[in-house]
């Protein structure tokens, strides 16, 4: 079994009853030996340039689990749907996912040690200045 992203964009008509097209696409998938993973609407979005006279479409993003042989009969399946104006099936880089999310993790952990020292600092730089918040600070046209 491979791991497959699955953008679908769909006819912006269907805003109101999307869940008959997307369980119909989701069987697609399980008949062709798939599973669903996991589902990600971003609901409906202006498109870059009209696809067939469409201005809008529904997008949702799907993560699945199928077999190499299945893509190109969900491929050809996808083409005739008409609720489906558009599709792209990616297969993710799950390397590069994995070493992102470890660097997010890192670069966030940083920031929360630097973040904890950073207040401590600024801290001890006022209190050896002799600044104090209670105190208005006085601008130099004053002086």
């Amino acid at each position: 079994m491979n791991q497959y992203e699955v953008a679908v964009l769909y006819h912006p008509d269907l805003e109101i009853d999307l869940e008959k097209a997307t369980s119909r696409v989701e069987k697609i998938f399980a008949d062709n030996g798939g599973k669903v993973v996991n589902v990600d609407n971003w609901g409906k979005r202006k498109l870059a340039y009209p696809i067939k006279k469409n201005e809008h479409a529904i997008y949702v993003f799907y993560t699945v689990d199928m077999p190499g042989e299945g893509v190109r009969k969900t491929e050809a399946t996808l083409n005739i749907t008409d609720e489906v104006i558009r599709f792209l099936i990616t297969k993710p880089d799950l390397k590069a996912i994995a070493k992102a999310e470890a660097e997010k993790a890192e670069k966030a952990a940083k920031a929360a040690a630097r973040g904890e020292n950073a207040n401590d600092s600024d801290r001890d730089e006022r209190e050896e200045r002799g600044d104090r918040e209670d105190r208005p600070r006085r601008r130099r046209d004053e002086e």
